[in-house]
Parts: C-alpha cells; structure tokens; sequence
C-alpha cells in the first residue's frame, strides 16, 4: 500500500513538472511584474507563475497549520475542562449519603 502510494506520487509529480515545462516552452517571453511596492521588470512568466504557486501553497500551509493549532489548542482545554467536572462529580457523590429508600 505504501509502495502503491510512492508510485503514485511519483508520477503526480513527474506529471506535474511535464506540465511546467510545457507551460515554460509556451510562454517564452518576459513580463513586467507590478507589485505594488515593487515593480520586477522582463521576469518569464513561468517564473512569475511559479513564485506565485509557492507562495500561495506556502500560505496555505500556514492556514491550514493554524487552524490545526487552534484546534488542537481547543481539545486540551475542553479535555482539561472535562476532567475538572468529572473530579467535582465524583466528589459530590462521595460527599452525599446514599439514599435511604
């Protein structure tokens, strides 16, 4: 399973930088970027294109991460708060005296 799952990884990627290069080749000449604070001039757009993609996959991994963190932070403290009332339920039931039916 885990091979089947390298392989397919393998040939996502291979399929992936095939597709960059074709994209490369199809767009050969250079642009001016504008970035508002900075201007990049005769920069191939393939380049630009795959700054971009970085930076975007970049951010979603640390938005993803935080929400994760976030999460995760939030299951300690209702774990923490559980175990807080289950330690006051257990002292209130060896506090009361059995009913006497």
């Amino acid at each position: 399973m885990v091979t089947l799952r390298r392989i397919a990884l393998a040939i996502l990627l291979v399929g992936l930088m095939v597709l960059a290069a074709v994209f490369a080749y199809s767009n050969p000449e250079p642009i001016d970027v504008d970035i508002g604070f900075v201007r990049i001039e005769q920069i191939s757009l393939a380049a630009a294109f795959a700054v971009v993609f970085t930076f975007g996959w970049v951010f979603g991994l640390l938005s993803a991460g935080l929400a994760l963190w976030r999460g995760a932070a939030e299951r300690r403290r209702l774990r923490k708060d559980l175990q807080y009332a289950e330690a006051e339920l257990n002292t209130l039931r060896r506090s009361t005296p059995p009913d006497a039916n």
